[in-house]
């Protein structure tokens, strides 16, 4: 298998690498185990929640909680663990996280694949209804309602925050 971790993190100037660990309707979350080169359930999510897109990480970057920078893929097509997208930032959500005495940022960037006819209008997450934002944040609370994780969102940014963000957490 790949080292799907260390990928370049931009396929171009523009697009990044997104690689998808757990995929959009999963009711589980799944993680990269790095050591065996397989994807392994992190999680059961609580009864009715599933994953409204593609979850994954930015290979090649290092957030603050130490795991790669975490993303979004919006899209509407179905995907699997390891599959590896082409993608354009269009923002990020600032989270702050608490959990065991420990407050650190665990950011979520948004993208749209380069080859997802029906979202490429999306040019900025800011532009998503303010309803679906709102659904969103409350998706993210409640997968980690049953961990003791206490998540403060600092706010909605656009896709210049987004891509500055991924430069700093480059390793």
């Amino acid at each position: 298998m790949a080292d799907l971790l260390n990928l370049p993190t931009w396929a171009d100037g523009e697009y990044i690498h997104a690689v998808v660990e757990t995929p959009r309707g999963s009711t589980c979350k799944l993680d990269l185990d790095t050591k065996l080169g397989v994807f392994m359930l992190a999680k059961p999510l609580m009864a009715g929640l599933s994953y409204p897109y593609d979850w994954g990480f930015i290979p090649s970057t290092k957030a603050p909680d130490g795991d790669p920078l975490d993303v979004l893929i919006v899209h509407e097509a179905k995907t699997y663990p390891g599959v590896v997208l082409i993608c354009r930032p269009v923002g990020v959500l600032e989270v702050e996280q608490k959990s065991g005495g420990k407050t650190e940022r665990n950011d979520r960037v948004f993208a749209v694949p380069d080859r997802s006819p029906l979202e490429t209008d999306l040019k900025d997450v800011r532009d998503l209804p303010s309803r679906a934002r709102e659904e969103l944040e409350e998706f993210f609370r409640a997968t980690n309602a049953l961990e003791n994780k206490a998540l403060r969102f600092l706010g909605w940014r656009g896709p210049k925050h987004a891509i500055k963000t991924i430069r700093r957490l480059e390793k």
